[in-house]
């Protein structure tokens, strides 16, 4: 700290990355540069070392302004930009995972866990119903379903509260979605998230699975409470099993062989134009993750599954992604 008023008084700023220091005859250097005048100038060697410790110091910190990243949202994990491999080539995988390509995305945010019962029951709340003209976000009368209407009031069964909602469309979690100033996950951004940082892996942390990793093949026999089981590398929940999860892609069985190398979307030119006219969408929708139902091959993280957005059903649910904005 000393040092920080010598380095106010004796540089003076040049061009961006370079300094003027008048013991030096004028002259004007790059930091390394510098480093090596001011050691080898023996009438400013009790001085230099401070102002060489200084000025990285201070060029350090000017540069990690820019760095520092925004607060995460709440309940959300950040997702970094960057390059990542989609699909697989895997024995077991089917044709519409092939080729394996790469994909860049932009940086995002990801909904940690699931959406629970206890989260949708506050939105159909919040929008006073479950149906929307003919279009049904949340089957009510589905004996299965989570959640159910107490005096007028939409609550969470008691025991389910932190389960993942099941019974929801797809049209149900855009709407929900866009309540809570989100948006459904693009196929990539899923694929991306739930390898967790890994490459050529079967599932969300490695190539092999068991009934301690998630909640697959019957082995309980319903939904879990989200984030019963461990989390990938990325800090995500249940990206393997549970319930299969919608994202916002149109399904297209050979999509990988032309996809879009940066940010790729599929049933529209931007994602804009899906999230402000979801309500005219009638193409089949790309669901991943699995289910408690399902067997292993299914909960690969490649496993490319897709359903019409009207249906509702006990083994789907979802989870919301955020854009990270500048």
């Amino acid at each position: 700290m000393r040092c920080l008023p010598l380095l106010i008084i004796f540089p003076k700023p040049s061009k961006k990355g370079a300094v003027f220091f008048p013991a030096l005859k004028g002259q004007v250097f790059t930091p390394k540069i510098l480093m090596k005048k001011l050691f080898n100038t023996q009438k400013i060697h009790f001085v230099c070392i401070s102002l060489v410790m200084c000025f990285g110091f201070t060029m350090m910190n000017t540069a990690d302004v820019d760095s520092v990243p925004r607060a995460v949202p709440a309940g959300m994990v950040l997702i970094p930009a960057g390059e990542f491999q989609m699909g697989s080539d895997d024995a077991q995988a089917g044709s519409d995972e092939k080729p394996v390509h790469r994909v860049y995305l932009d940086a995002f945010y990801m909904d940690t866990y699931e959406v629970t019962n206890a989260e949708y029951a506050a939105f159909l709340n919040a929008k006073g119903k479950h149906v929307d003209g003919a279009i049904k976000w949340f089957d009510l009368k589905d004996s299965d379903a989570h959640i159910e209407q107490v005096d007028g009031r939409y609550q969470a069964k008691s025991g389910y509260e932190d389960h993942p909602v099941i019974e929801v469309s797809w049209y149900g979690a855009m709407a929900y979605a866009a309540w809570v100033g989100k948006r459904l996950p693009t196929e990539a951004e899923w694929e991306k998230a739930a390898r967790g940082g890994l490459a050529g892996q079967k599932y969300a942390w490695g190539n092999s699975i068991n009934p301690s990793k998630a909640n697959y093949l019957l082995d309980v026999k319903d939904t879990v409470p989200v984030g019963s089981y461990p989390p990938n590398g990325y800090g995500l929940y249940d990206m393997t099993g549970n319930v299969w999860e919608w994202c916002l892609d149109a399904y297209d069985s050979h999509v990988y062989t032309n996809s879009p190398r940066r940010n790729p979307i599929v049933g529209a030119e931007r994602i804009s134009e899906l999230i402000d006219n979801f309500m005219a969408v009638k193409s089949s929708r790309v669901l991943r993750g699995g289910s408690w139902f399902y067997s292993a091959r299914y909960l690969r993280v490649s496993y490319r599954d897709r359903d019409t957005p009207r249906i509702t059903y006990t083994l789907f649910g979802f989870r919301c992604v955020k854009e990270v904005t500048p």
